[in-house]
């Protein structure tokens, strides 16, 4: 069976990450999102949220569980008998950091591929960062993100003031 890792803050999920893990799945037999509970990056949504979130999400697609995780990635990918971790790129300056984080792995755990999605174009500019810039103004994020996160996003009233 092919396992792979899906890590990421996701905070939140968009549609994006989703189409990302959908490829995933066509690749492999089971994907792991890995939902990185990172002290020292300021999250949106708490971790207990942003797993709910995912976990919506991806209810309809087989073979993909969701797992907070903190710690090295590639011991959690050891932990869940993983042989890839994937990554989404969105565009050439992600392509630097994401390379450096391949590399560091695969010195770590040589035996952990890293996989390259390049993101669908209709996604290319997307990231959570925007989305919650167009939350904060009041604007609609529906075309964005799944529905259980767009009802989230709207239920949190600091999003408006």
């Amino acid at each position: 069976m092919k396992i792979a890792v899906y890590p990421g803050s996701f905070d939140p999920i968009t549609n994006g990450h989703l189409d990302i893990i959908e490829r995933a799945k066509k690749v492999f037999d089971k994907v792991f999102v890995a939902v990185l509970k990172n002290p020292e990056k300021k999250q949106h949504f708490s971790l207990e949220d942003r797993v709910e979130m995912v976990k919506g999400s991806v209810a309809g697609i087989s073979g993909v569980e969701v797992e907070s995780f903190d710690g090295l990635l590639v011991d959690f990918a050891v932990q869940k008998g993983a042989c890839a971790i994937i990554r989404g790129l969105r565009a050439v300056s992600d392509f630097e950091y994401e390379f450096q984080l391949a590399l560091t792995n695969a010195q770590l755990k040589p035996e952990i591929e890293t996989v390259f999605f390049m993101t669908g174009s209709k996604y290319s500019y997307l990231s959570s960062s925007l989305v919650l810039q167009i939350a904060s103004f009041g604007g609609e994020t529906g075309g964005f993100v799944p529905e259980i996160v767009n009802k989230k996003i709207k239920g949190v009233a600091e999003w408006r003031s």
